[in-house]
């Protein structure tokens, strides 16, 4: 997609641009809201710096205007470098799958080392995105409870801190738009806990996008808090009776006593591609009522934010038209950028497992082909055992297959693919994947074109490092079948 060409998101924002500002890091640019954030700061005319934890081309040829650093906030060395000449950051780095007591533990850890190593550099400023409302849960591991501590700790800090709370964020590729979408398209029948009819106020992602550029380009936002939210304040209830709607469809709501967002969040990962960590956090902000209560920051920036059913409109025809930019599986898995490649691996994999087939297809027409497999159009015949071994994975709090990809026809490195990512891609030669299922070991697989004479080979090669004992009997159980998926899925891949 050439992000460049697109509508820009911040058409009506009434302040205009400060490209004078000097150097702006965005960190967390490479999941849903940064990356969505990035080319608008360049169209606008900014300097820009984006902060990865690990190298990829692909970011190279995604934001070509923008400088690229590799860097990990866990370390002050590196941090500091990312830091050096930095006039304004964006903190877009926090995660909502922190689940464990040393997770939370690091996730204030890297405020406090932003803080400080942004104090030493003299930045001017930092932006901080989190959410509306709600307490201060002191669970260890609670997502909106970490964020009032990051929150603290930035503020406590010598650069000046602008906070910006949302509520929601509905958009194409938003995991509360995939949540609800497929709520609706999935469950003819659906039970509504007591919070179900809680208000909340839903926000474009269009409009996140514009508030944040808008704090940047406004001077008086320096330091200040500020709740954002879109025009409505909706319950979950009727947020969902209105995409129904727009869809045709007429589930049947039925209310019910039992309010554990857990199990709501676990059933509704079994229908939908979103797992239910991030669905927690979502069932969470319409728990505690996140809603406006502070009207500032409508009194800096006087434009009309989106209405909810003109998001959902947005969405979906982002969704029907193949143009979806970001997507929440971006970053989820945590850390995925950081998981061990095959190439780095000191020896090659203890199993590997090989299928071809020649074909007098183009290179290029069978590499389109390989590009297409998965999410709707789905892995041919043995679409059955990939479902299965879905099936099993979200039982046990896996990522499943039914995570989808972000675009139907077009892949990028990082991209998602159902329960695969692509970890590297050579343009009609190769495309490897790397498995993100929960498994007793580690598991790629491999696409690859080479041409002999008048002809060209599709081969896949299943790579296999097994953890101990479990892994080696994973192997070797599903060995069996893997000449007739494989087999079977070259031809199809073909045809």
């Amino acid at each position: 997609m050439d992000w460049y060409s697109q509508e820009s998101y911040c058409e009506g924002l009434p302040t205009v641009p400060v490209p004078q500002t000097g150097l702006i890091l965005v960190t967390g640019a490479t999941g849903y809201i940064g990356g969505r954030l990035v080319p608008e700061l360049i169209k606008r005319g900014y300097q820009v710096r984006v902060m990865v934890r690990s190298y990829s081309p692909e970011y190279i040829e995604r934001w070509p205007e923008a400088e690229v650093v590799v860097a990990d906030a866990l370390k002050p060395g590196l941090l500091r470098k990312a830091l050096k000449g930095v006039s304004v950051a964006f903190y877009l780095m926090h995660s909502m799958l922190a689940e464990k007591e040393d997770d939370s533990e690091s996730v204030l850890r890297v405020a406090s080392n932003f803080s400080a190593i942004a104090g030493e550099e003299k930045l001017q400023r930092i932006i901080y995105l989190g959410n509306t409302g709600g307490s201060r849960s002191k669970m260890p591991g609670h997502h909106h409870g970490n964020r009032f501590e990051v929150i603290e700790t930035l503020k406590q800090g010598t650069v000046p801190t602008t906070i910006l709370r949302s509520g929601i964020v509905i958009g194409s590729g938003s995991a509360s738009f995939e949540i609800l979408n497929s709520i609706v398209r999935n469950s003819p029948v659906y039970f509504m806990p007591p919070w179900a009819h809680n208000p909340c106020q839903p926000i474009s992602i269009r409009d996140v996008v514009k508030y944040l550029v808008g704090v940047l380009e406004s001077g008086q936002t320096k330091g200040n808090d500020y709740d954002i939210g879109g025009e409505e304040v909706l319950t979950y209830r009727e947020m969902i009776k209105i995409l129904a709607k727009l869809k045709r469809k007429r589930p049947l709501l039925l209310p019910t006593p039992f309010s554990t967002i857990r199990l709501y969040s676990y059933i509704v990962s079994l229908i939908s591609p979103v797992p239910a960590q991030i669905t927690t956090g979502m069932f969470e902000s319409v728990k505690d009522n996140r809603v406006v209560r502070d009207l500032t920051i409508q009194q800096c920036f006087d434009f009309r934010t989106i209405r909810y059913k003109v998001m959902l409109l947005r969405a979906l025809s982002r969704e029907e038209h193949d143009k979806i930019a970001t997507r929440w599986s971006d970053a989820y898995p945590p850390a995925h950028e950081l998981t061990m490649k095959l190439r780095e691996l000191s020896k090659p994999p203890r199993y590997i497992q090989s299928y071809s087939i020649s074909t007098g297809k183009e290179a290029d027409a069978l590499f389109e082909s390989v590009c297409q497999i998965g999410g709707n159009q789905g892995w041919f015949n043995s679409n059955w055992m990939w479902h299965l071994r879905g099936i099993i994975d979200r039982v046990f709090m896996g990522v499943g297959t039914s995570r989808g990809r972000r675009s139907a026809t077009s892949l990028r490195v990082n991209d998602v693919i159902d329960f695969w990512r692509v970890e590297e891609m050579v343009m009609d030669r190769q495309l490897l994947l790397r498995a993100e299922m929960r498994l007793p070991g580690k598991a790629w697989l491999d696409f690859e074109i080479t041409g002999i004479e008048s002809e060209n080979l599709l081969k896949v090669t299943a790579y296999f490092q097994p953890r101990g004992v479990p892994g080696r009997l994973y192997w070797y159980f599903f060995l069996p079948f893997h000449h007739f998926i494989f087999k079977d899925l070259l031809k199809q891949l073909s045809r």
